[in-house]
């Protein structure tokens, strides 16, 4: 993606870009800053220069952004204001204060976050993707070609890496699982994600591909349920029908958010779509598939080890 030649090879006779290229991991971008910016940032520099500068049929452009964009999302306070909280202190977690704070606010309650939301990424990778879609939504409308960003929440399903052990909890935790290993949960466990499964993730982004109303918009791609990490733990093992140990260990990570659930308003105004695959279901249909990969070394310790140390 940080090849001017590799890029114009794919671009050639090309009418749509959808442009999911970028490295993935919120707690290894915290160190591993220069590679995350070159390839998410610089990647995209990259593409749209080649289309601003040379001859091409592109009339539409995609881009993947994350709902890492958006911090620690959208809280209502006890009178029913919204607000954006910051960014969670090291010092707080590391006291096991795992909960998300508003200063002079007594208890906060989740709400979806929708487009509209106050943007500020609290890790190197959420800033980077925070780029990527701000460079395409401005640059591709000066150049004749139509921008659209795609705000995907957790992605999950058949056929994602099994091997990356900076991303991805449910293939972490299937792979534990299956090697009988005891799954180390961070913080309390009761962080939650919003889940979305492959399929649903593919139809709305073929749908950003081909309405005319998608044009110019800017769309969450989420389920819109909020799932905690003891409930995806409990499920996979419901799927694999096998248990292991969970020790939850109050370990954490920097710059990783508490909640998040995606507000999918406009997914379904906009685009007409709904994400209908629960997540039981879209986890049973993974671990079916993950059961006919080969079990990959168990890189997690070593992970854990690495962004420890660093």
């Amino acid at each position: 993606v940080t090849s001017s030649d590799d890029i114009r090879r794919a671009l050639d006779q090309a009418q749509i870009v959808v442009h999911l290229a970028a490295e993935t991991g919120t707690g290894q971008s915290m160190y591993e800053i220069d590679r995350y910016v070159e390839t998410n940032v610089g990647g995209t520099a990259k593409l749209l220069d080649l289309l601003a500068n040379e001859p091409n049929n592109v009339r539409r452009i995609v881009i993947a952004s994350s709902r890492s964009i958006y911090g620690e999302g959208a809280y209502r306070t006890e009178d029913g204001r919204l607000v954006y909280p910051a960014h969670r202190e090291d010092e707080a977690m590391a006291a096991g204060d795992f909960e998300v704070h508003h200063p002079g606010e007594g208890p906060l309650t989740l709400v979806p976050t929708d487009e509209a939301a106050k943007l500020h990424p609290s890790s190197v990778y959420g800033i980077t993707k925070q780029m990527q879609e701000s460079l395409v939504m401005t640059v591709a409308p000066t150049i004749n070609i139509e921008p659209v960003a795609v705000r995907y929440q957790n992605v999950y399903g058949p056929g994602q890496s099994l091997k990356n052990p900076y991303t991805g909890i449910l293939s972490i935790f299937s792979t534990l699982i299956r090697q009988g290993k005891t799954i180390n949960v961070f913080e309390d466990g009761l962080e939650s994600r919003d889940f979305v499964f492959i399929d649903d993730v593919v139809e709305a982004t073929f749908l950003a591909c081909t309405a005319t109303t998608a044009n110019g918009q800017i769309l969450n791609v989420g389920s819109g349920v909020a799932t905690t990490v003891l409930e995806v733990v409990d499920t996979l093992q419901q799927a694999f029908g096998r248990e292991v140990p969970v020790h939850v260990s109050g370990q954490y990570r920097l710059g990783d958010i508490r909640h998040n659930i995606a507000d999918t308003t406009a997914l379904r105004d906009i685009l007409g779509f709904v994400p209908s695959i629960p997540f039981a279901e879209g986890v049973r249909q993974f671990a079916e598939w993950a059961l006919t990969e080969q079990l990959e070394a168990d890189g997690y310790e070593r992970s854990l080890k690495e962004m420890a140390d660093r």
